[in-house]
């Protein structure tokens, strides 16, 4: 067929021809080219005289010829190992055929060749239709002027043209219609009318300016008797539904429901009873049916698309359904005599209520129907309990005559007649059905109790749940003759299983249906009288205690059904309302943890570890955290993880294990729950939008006394070899293989190697904002090294000095990192290389490095050095300070005169000045005893003494730091590395005096402060290196209250504090200082408040990093200065208000990116640029007249009261 001869071409288009013209009023008819494509795809179910078209068997043909035989011996083939018992069913083989044959290179060659035929062909008669059009446009014109209104548009032109217009029926061709549909018209008008009608475009019927009129005239055509003018209606009906939106079949079909309510309320109808029972042959019958039929098939299928309509639509589809199927006949007759209702009919259709299931399954619509079964049609409810309750009766009436009571089956052959006994049956099917999708829902379990005639008492749940119950063994079994798929998937046993699986299925359904003595005892009634040796139950089938024992074991498997099981209801109200109290105090107490005071009152308790259980289980439920809490979990986890007993809480209670588990599902697996159909989008951000949620909150969670307790003094595995299937569980493995990817087994085991390790790289970053968890993670796993290792494997080429790495996101990545944690500044004293690549030849001019120093360029040049030499104005400054002979008088003008310092010339009060100042300040303060907050401590060690001593790791670390900061501030000398390690050997010496011993599991109290001192090495850069008048500052300072909360090391595990504060490893910082940060915030800056609310973030934590690290790396090393000199000279509750102060001047950043949702990342990774405190003083004095009364007396509170 490859070459097409001008017959051929000739003889494909006549069959093209054909096959148009048949379909024209199809899909000229149709609203849209979709509406037309979908027509054609679905000829062959609609057109009857599909396969009788030339084309069509042109194409059988041709497919024959070139497939037919490569088809039957596929066929044959799987016909063979189907007889061998291996091959599949029928369905599964003509999949398998048509799944072969359409791989086949045979069957590809032939739609190649023949596509490449039929452009030829349709090519051919769209330049033919083109000749056409131009000749005929004369002659169209001529036909246009000569239709007369009432004529329709079916006279077209011989040619393909014809096939391009419009085929329209008038308004007034409608209105004719209309009239000839009235009933006193005669029969054979009548009948052409429907027939022209059914023709007719439904976009033509749908414009009809009398489109209700003409409803209501097919209403009133449907109860004609003829039925070939019924027919004609109904085809008229279906293609309605099909073809039409939903606006106009909601017309239709209420129309249908209307004539069908009418029918069954004229009492002139022949309406079978259940004595009669129902012959499906008899002709009225056959009409009845084909309408309930269409009704309901347009009920199972108007759901999937109703959504998209007005709800009025829905609504009156909904009603017209329920007030037909509501409709009941004389109630006063014997059943025998009762006049069946629709309800019958509809059953025998749909046995299984599948209409009522769909309508059920989406909110949308299951609102309305349940709004209107309680309002209107509430005996709808009460008639299919009725049914449930005279079928129970029967069966107790009837058990020794099953046949009296199941629909008898006759095997292959198709039923022609249904019993009254037999409708009954049928009608409890359906009816079970509809009140088991019913009681699914909770506003569909409110409907209950109903009221049944004859009945004295109402039907309520329980009383409902216990019949069901009971209907499992007492009902009969279905003839062993008879058994088969079908006649099981009906049996009432099965049926009512099923519901009360689904019922089980969900803990609310279950409490509230089947948590009911009366209930258990129904369950329970055959099994007592088995080991009663008695009879179980009138008919108590072996497959009915089947059912049973499996209803009982899922009500078993869930702990309030075993313990009502086994202790009754009365027991188990007891235990619900003591889980319930205990719940809602959980809850409660939970708040507490939202706070640091808070947190602190829950460990002192011992509440901790339940509290986050429950807040953990809740979690893993997806349940709200608290009742009060509206942004979930994120404050009270993050306030949580602030803390060393938190973060313990967190791990045992498995919250950080499913965190881990979830990150690596997301970030390596990804989720199983979406069915792949295309590869995953590459991601462009370095944390994935899908990663972005975990990775906050394991910000969250990582402050520094939650990393030691979860790393502090543990190796990493390293392993040799890591399986695909290895899924990591904690803080540990995380950082073994996603940060620390020292070894090809770890690169390999990751799918997305360079996604996984930005993701780890990104989080070392910012741990490392925090110094104690840098020198920690420096101390046990050498993260510089590592980093630097793997950039010298970037490196390209190596010419003389000149080395040029590979940059790439990894590399720009671990670049930023290396300057980050080796690298001490403010944000004028440090650069940080951008994470970004920028446009044009060079994409990063930032130099890399494979070793240590780091290049010069990421020395600020523009850092104001000190000069530690100011002879020329220490003595102004000085001389400024009015000595007075009153010591309390000298004190307070020290303070006055720093304040008006700080304001006027701020940048003076640093160097040698501020040395000097700040020793006179506290050694006049510590000579006043009112000023002493902590007893005097005798200390006589000497250097000889404490040499040998040693430091920890992480202390070494500081050293080494502090020493590099110091030099690039040039504040100290080469020996100073020495000298401050000499400090801190004293410093330690000295505090470990008026330390207690703390029994403890928390890691952070077993031994010596877990972190490095960034006060004393402060204070030793503020003393210009010198050793000596550091460590005599340092012991008149640690009378002093201030000390307690500027000094972190003064106070740990302190003798001076409670013993129950010492043991929660809870610093005054966090629940006194930091507890009041947030209070004060929420008063003076409340958006800031909100903003870190909503982020899931608290100003507790972010504060308290900043304090503990005395602002190194966030302000540069004169606002440093200025930030210990304030809180030494006008107070400790001066530390509360500069963190007020900081927050809010970046009030508006932190705004920002609370929208952005990374408020964690830019708190914990930039710098506080452009913050100055002596720009606040003013404020923070406004601040001190409110609040220092409160805050100074809480201060003053922490230590233990003296008895």
């Amino acid at each position: 067929m490859a070459q097409l001869s001008s017959e051929d071409e000739v003889r494909l288009q006549s069959m093209l021809r054909q096959l148009l013209q048949s379909v024209k009023e199809k899909i000229t008819g149709a609203p849209s080219l979709e509406c037309a494509e979908e027509i054609l795809l679905h000829l062959e179910e609609t057109d009857e005289n599909f396969h009788n078209y030339e084309f069509v068997k042109y194409l059988r043909q041709y497919i024959n010829s070139t497939l037919g035989a490569m088809i039957e011996e596929e066929m044959e083939k799987c016909t063979s190992d189907q007889n061998q018992d291996e091959g599949p069913g029928y369905d599964t083989l003509v999949q398998h055929v048509t799944k072969v044959t359409q791989e086949s290179k045979e069957y590809k060659e032939m739609m190649y060749s023949l596509k490449n035929v039929m452009m030829i062909v349709v090519e051919s008669l769209i330049n033919k239709f083109e000749e056409d059009q131009i000749q005929n446009k004369e002659m169209q014109k001529k036909t246009v002027k000569e239709k007369c209104s009432n004529y329709c548009t079916d006279s077209c032109s011989d040619s393909d043209s014809s096939f391009n217009q419009s085929y329209k029926f008038s308004q007034g061709k409608l209105q004719l219609l209309l009239e000839q549909l009235d009933p006193g018209q005669p029969k054979e008008v009548r009948f052409e009318a429907m027939q022209t009608l059914c023709s007719a475009p439904p976009s033509d019927v749908l414009n009809y300016e009398n489109w209700t009129t003409l409803c209501e005239k097919l209403t009133v055509c449907l109860a004609d008797p003829d039925p070939a003018f019924n027919d004609r209606i109904l085809k008229f009906y279906a293609q309605t539904f099909t073809l039409s939106p939903l606006h106009m079949t909601k017309e239709i079909y209420t129309s249908l429901a209307r004539h069908l309510e009418l029918y069954f309320l004229s009492g002139e109808n022949h309406i079978p009873t259940l004595l009669t029972g129902v012959d499906v042959t008899h002709p009225n019958v056959i009409r009845l049916l084909k309408k309930v039929r269409l009704l309901n098939e347009y009920q199972k299928e108007v759901p999937s698309f109703w959504i998209r309509h007005p709800e009025k639509y829905m609504e009156e589809i909904v009603e017209s359904t329920l007030s037909l199927l509501s409709i009941k006949h004389d109630q006063s007759l014997l059943v025998s005599q009762k006049i069946l209702d629709p309800i019958y009919f509809l059953a025998l259709l749909d046995i299984k209520a599948v209409w009522f299931k769909k309508w059920m399954h989406a909110h949308y619509s299951r609102t309305v129907v349940l709004q209107l079964l309680e309002k209107k049609y509430k005996s709808l409810v009460t008639t299919s309990v009725q049914q449930c309750v005279q079928y129970f009766e029967s069966c107790e009436n009837m058990r020794s005559d099953e046949n009296l009571i199941h629909p008898k089956h006759c095997g292959n052959k198709q039923k022609t007649f249904y019993s009254g006994q037999e409708l009954q049956y049928i009608c409890f099917v359906h009816s079970l059905c509809l009140l088991g999708r019913l009681l699914i829902y909770t506003q569909g379990r409110k409907l209950f109790p109903v009221k049944l005639n004859n009945r004295k008492d109402s039907v309520s749940l329980t009383d409902l749940l216990v019949l069901f119950t009971r209907l499992i063994y007492y009902s009969p079994s279905c003839p062993k003759m008879t058994v088969t798929a079908h006649a099981e998937d009906y049996s009432p046993a099965s049926l009512v299983t099923e519901v009360l699986r689904i019922l089980c299925d969900q803990k609310e359904y279950a409490t509230e249906c089947l948590f009911k003595s009366p209930v258990i005892d129904a369950f329970l009634e055959p099994i007592n009288n088995l080991m009663k040796e008695t009879e179980a139950a009138p008919n108590c089938s072996e497959m009915a205690l089947i059912h049973v024992a499996d209803i009982l074991a899922r009500i078993a498997s869930v702990e309030e059904g075993l313990f009502l099981l086994l202790y009754g209801e009365n027991m188990n109200s007891s235990k619900d309302e003591n889980m319930a109290w205990e719940e809602n105090l959980l809850d409660d107490l939970l708040n507490f943890a939202a706070t640091p005071r808070g947190l602190l009152l829950l460990q002192k308790t011992g509440s901790i570890n339940d509290c986050v259980t429950f807040m953990f289980n809740r979690y893993a439920k997806k349940l709200q955290v608290s009742r009060h809490k509206m942004f979930g979990y994120g404050v009270v986890i993050t306030q949580v993880a602030s803390t060393a007993a938190g973060a313990v809480a967190l791990r045992n209670s498995g919250f950080i294990n499913t965190l881990v588990t979830e990150l690596w599902a997301i970030l390596e697996c990804g989720r199983d729950d979406v069915r792949v159909t295309h590869p995953r989008s590459t991601p462009v951000d370095p944390i994935d939008q899908s990663c972005q949620k975990s990775f906050l909150a394991l910000i969250n969670l990582l402050s520094y006394p939650a990393v030691y307790e979860l790393i502090g003094n543990q190796d990493i595995p390293n392993k040799s070899e890591y399986s695909l299937r290895e899924v990591p569980t904690c803080i540990i493995d995380i950082i073994d293989r996603l940060i620390i990817l020292n070894s090809e087994a770890k690169i390999r085991s990751l799918f997305n190697y360079e996604q996984s390790h930005i993701f780890g790289l990104r989080l070392l970053n910012i741990l490392c904002c925090d110094l104690d968890t840098l020198l920690l993670l420096e101390s046990q796993y050498q993260v510089s090294a590592m980093l630097l290792n793997a950039q010298e494997e970037n490196v390209l080429e190596i010419a003389g000095d000149h080395r040029d790495f590979i940059i790439d996101g990894l590399s720009v990545e671990r670049n930023h990192v290396l300057v980050r944690i080796n690298l001490i500044g403010g944000p004028l004293e440090r650069i940080l290389p951008p994470r970004t690549l920028q446009k044009g030849n060079d994409p990063y001019p930032w130099p890399m490095f494979s070793s240590c120093p780091l290049p010069n360029c990421y020395l600020s040049e523009v850092t104001n050095r000190v000069d530690p030499k100011q002879d020329n104005d220490i003595g102004k400054l000085l001389s400024s300070f009015k000595i007075s002979d009153k010591q309390a008088e000298c004190i307070e003008n020290c303070r006055i005169q720093f304040c008006q310092t700080m304001r006027t010339n701020p940048s003076i009060i640093s160097g040698t000045v501020l040395a000097e100042l700040l020793e006179k300040f506290v050694l006049d303060l510590a000579e006043n005893p009112s000023d002493c907050y902590f007893p005097t401590v005798e200390y006589k060690a000497t250097d000889a003494n404490v040499k040998n001593e040693s430091l920890s790791s992480v202390q070494q670390l500081g050293i080494k730091m502090t020493v590099r900061y110091g030099k690039f501030l040039n504040l100290l000398n080469d020996g100073a590395e020495n000298d401050l390690t000499l400090v801190l050997k004293h410093s330690e010496r000295f505090l470990k005096q008026q330390q207690a011993t703390i029994k403890s599991t928390l890691r952070c109290l077993q031994g010596r402060y877990p972190g490095h001192d960034w006060f004393v090495s402060s204070l030793f850069l503020i003393m210009l290196g010198d050793k000596e008048k550091t460590l005599t500052f340092l012991q008149k300072f640690s009378r002093l209250l201030t000390s307690a909360f500027l000094w972190l090391p003064r106070l740990h595990s302190s003798k001076y504090l409670p013993t129950d504060i010492s043991e929660s490893g809870i610093h005054p910082i966090y629940f006194c200082g930091a507890h009041y940060i947030e209070m004060l915030l929420k008063t003076e800056v409340p958006l800031v408040f909100s903003a870190f609310h909503m982020s899931g973030f608290t100003p507790s934590q972010i504060c308290q990093q900043w304090i503990s690290q005395c602002f190194w790396n966030y302000l540069d090393w004169i606002e440093i200065c200025h930030y210990i000199a304030t809180c030494v000279f006008l107070g400790p509750d001066y530390q509360i208000y500069i963190c007020i102060c900081i927050l809010k001047h970046f009030q508006q950043d932190i705004l920002k990116h609370t929208q952005s949702q990374d408020l964690q990342i830019f708190l914990k990774e930039e710098a506080l640029h452009g913050f100055r405190v002596s720009d606040y003083f003013e404020y923070m004095e406004n601040l001190e007249q409110n609040y220092r009364p409160m805050l100074l007396q809480d201060m003053k509170s922490i230590r233990v009261q003296s008895t």
